[in-house]
């Protein structure tokens, strides 16, 4: 199948945007939470601390017992027992007596302050106080840190080791995220063949599944490498059908051209349709998108920089939709390290290295590994541009 309608970027986004794919959310396990989105709010369901607890090692009493204290009188308390972290402390000291108290212990009840050992002396089931506690002194307060009902966590948050920490804190052993959107990956050629076998004349070592299956994990989607597929109808076929089986999305790099052996857009037309063949843009204009019982099917060109180029323009907005990660698309701005010429007509996206305020661009061709290896990410050249002048500010698209 030939380029019949080859349409503008604007387009093949306003129809990935109209496929009929939603956020989902799921229940995990706090464990297996890292690295997920949150799906809603979260708010404190406990206050923490739960209860007044020591901060000091020392002796929970009554403040107002030790008002009167000085280091020429000092106030004379007894000693009734001991609390200490973990305990459920029973005791319940009246005017005039003390407990001992560990660090992190609950506070007795009728207590409000905790003087530091060292600044009292024991002397039998007594201490002698010389100087007044405040109330407070030694304690902190239940739900200082945290209270009831206070707003942890926004939806759409990115869980890391800090944010999982804080549901601990709060006793949640479930959290609401995105559910993981499975993407089927399938690298297609008769020339490509797995790294680790014998490189023979005319083969190539698979690029873009790697690449792909990477990004989509980088992403926070759940990626499904279906491995490599000569170029032959059946076996294509079959393969995007267990795809499309198992995932939500299919990606297939190569095979999305109009040559005689190019066979993506063929093969999903007969399975379902085809809403875009070809892009109007360089690299990456040999590109199918298409639709088969609603899940999405992707042919990126078979060029490592436009394959990954097209993943992030096309695929990867789709993937942060349904995780809940619309807001983290990586852009800077810097100054052009030198005069780039363009196709006056044709959209064009350059890929570039970032070193310092300049953006250096790469201009190995999208067939080199190190276009796209070497590269930070890319600028857009519109396409009335035909010259962009060294010194000239760009918008630099990060990669991943």
């Amino acid at each position: 199948m030939a380029f019949l309608k080859v349409v503008p970027l604007e387009k093949a986004l306003e129809v990935i945007s109209s496929f009929p794919l939603e956020p989902k959310v799921e229940s995990v396990p706090l464990e297996e939470a890292l690295g997920r989105v949150l799906a809603e709010d979260v708010v404190s369901p406990i206050d923490v601390p739960p209860f007044d607890r020591a901060t000091v090692d020392g002796y929970a009493l009554r403040a107002e017992d030790t008002f009167m204290a000085s280091e020429s009188e000092p106030v004379r308390l007894k000693v009734i027992g001991e609390v200490h972290a973990g305990d459920a402390p029973a005791l319940k000291p009246g005017r005039g007596e003390a407990v001992y108290i560990s660090t992190g212990a609950p506070l007795p009840e009728g207590t409000d302050a905790v003087i530091q050992f060292e600044d009292v002396e024991r002397v039998g089931d007594e201490i002698l106080v010389f100087k007044p506690a405040y109330p407070a002194m030694g304690v902190m307060k239940a739900g200082v840190d945290i209270g009831k009902g206070k707003p942890l966590l926004r939806k759409g948050t990115r869980l890391t080791f800090k944010e999982t920490a804080l549901l601990s804190a709060v006793g949640m052993a479930e959290v609401p995220v995105f559910r993981r959107p499975k993407v089927a990956v399938i690298s297609t050629g008769s020339e490509i063949i797995p790294p680790g076998e014998e490189l023979t004349p005319g083969k190539i070592y698979d690029i873009n599944g790697r690449a792909i299956t990477d990004a989509v994990r980088e992403l926070g989607g759940e990626a499904v490498f279906l491995g490599i597929v000569r170029d032959d109808r059946e076996s294509l076929k079959a393969l995007i059908e267990k795809g499309l089986e198992c995932c939500d999305i299919v990606l297939l790099s190569g095979g999305a051209s109009g040559g005689v052996r190019d066979l993506t857009s063929s093969i999903v037309e007969e399975l379902g349709e085809v809403k875009i063949h070809g892009i109007a843009i360089q690299p990456g204009k040999p590109t199918v998108i298409g639709i088969v019982d609603g899940k999405p099917v992707f042919g990126l060109p078979g060029y490592p920089t436009s394959c990954l180029t097209n993943f992030t323009l096309l695929v990867a907005p789709l993937l942060r939709k349904l995780i809940g990660r619309e807001s983290e698309v990586r852009r800077v701005r810097k100054r052009l390290a030198h005069k780039v010429f363009s196709v006056k007509g044709r959209r064009q996206f350059l890929p570039v290295r970032i070193e310092g305020n300049k953006a250096v661009p790469i201009l190995k061709g999208s067939g080199a590994v190190t276009s796209f290896v070497n590269a930070d990410g890319f600028i857009e050249v519109p396409e009335n541009v035909e010259i962009l002048e060294a010194g000239e500010e760009v918008e630099v698209t990060f990669f991943g």
